[in-house]
């Protein structure tokens, strides 16, 4: 028992760990929590948890005057993975506190490094939705995913523009960035910068204002209802095809994070710094090349362990035993 219960705690501390990375990161403009939660392995968790959650509250909302709402609500509650959606959320809010205090003035006061670091690590992590979409890739699913790379290649190139902060913008740019916030390749933080929203979110995460985190909040809220569905029925029904469709999103926004880029994101060939800007792509590369080796590695020992396809002698004896 006690094993038990020291497994259980390491675990959700493990996944308080896990969501700290994706709120980490969604303070850094160009850098997408999405893309972490692929990297982690826990995006279609994530993904499928709050689409339980957002059908609860609208069954919820709808059959409550009948009587059927809250029976129906607890049937879609009950298949949020709660041991493990909880921690990760409370990771992600604590961190997204800490950086909007600690590194978002960090990455802009080193924004060069910063990006070549990100740059290297997204362009690594671009292996994961390619290689678990499920099926092999054809002529038709490379060009989709090319066409879907020029159009977040163009996005991202956006300038900036500037935009009161005010309750009202707050909330559609919530529901805006909250989209970005679950699609791989796309950041909610460069969303906002795009809408001229991300330093009055900034300034009020700071300033504790909270009639404006409100506003902000309920835009998320709404967003995310909306669009988690969307997402979670295309994962369950069109898996290989919205993977492609990501994996075009994550190579595109890459130019995001191209490190010589002025205010108004004009590239720029290398300048300044390159043996330090590319060595820093080079190690954010390696860590989550590094990473998804082990993984696949692991992979490989847990099927020999259970007999699977790593380990034909184990099958072969299983079969013997049968006859």
């Amino acid at each position: 028992m006690s094993t038990t219960t020291n497994t259980s705690v390491g675990a959700r501390a493990f996944n308080v760990f896990r969501g700290a990375l994706i709120g980490v990161v969604e303070v850094v403009p160009g850098v997408s929590g999405g893309t972490v939660a692929l990297i982690i392995g826990a995006y279609e968790k994530l993904i499928g948890g709050a689409g339980h959650i957002t059908t609860a509250i609208r069954y919820a909302a709808s059959d409550l005057p009948r009587g059927r709402g809250a029976t129906r609500a607890r049937d879609e509650l009950r298949n949020v993975d709660w041991p493990v959606v909880v921690p990760m959320l409370i990771g992600m809010a604590c961190a997204l506190v800490l950086g909007a205090k600690l590194v978002a003035p960090l990455v802009e006061s080193h924004q060069q490094y910063a990006f070549a670091l990100f740059l290297g690590l997204v362009l690594a992590s671009l292996w994961v939705p390619y290689s678990h979409s499920g099926q092999r890739w054809k002529a038709g699913n490379y060009l989709l995913a090319g066409a879907v790379g020029i159009a977040a290649f163009v996005v991202t190139g956006m300038p900036p523009s500037e935009t009161s902060g005010n309750p009202l913008t707050l909330f559609l740019g919530g529901s805006v960035a909250i989209c970005a916030l679950v699609l791989p390749g796309l950041s909610g933080s460069f969303i906002l910068l795009t809408m001229g929203l991300y330093q009055p979110v900034i300034d009020a995460a700071n300033s504790r204002d909270l009639g404006l985190l409100a506003a902000f909040g309920l835009g998320c809220t709404v967003g995310l209802a909306v669009f988690v569905k969307l997402l979670k029925w295309l994962l369950e029904n069109y898996h290989h095809t919205t993977l492609v469709v990501m994996t075009g999103l994550m190579a595109g926004s890459l130019r995001a994070l191209w490190p010589w880029q002025d205010d108004d994101r004009n590239m720029y060939a290398p300048g300044d710094g390159v043996p330090l800007t590319f060595s820093l792509m080079a190690l954010g590369f390696a860590i989550v090349a590094v990473s998804i080796i082990v993984e696949m590695r692991l992979k490989r020992s847990r099927e020999r362990a259970a007999g699977g396809p790593g380990n034909p002698p184990t099958q072969r004896r299983r079969r013997h035993a049968r006859v």
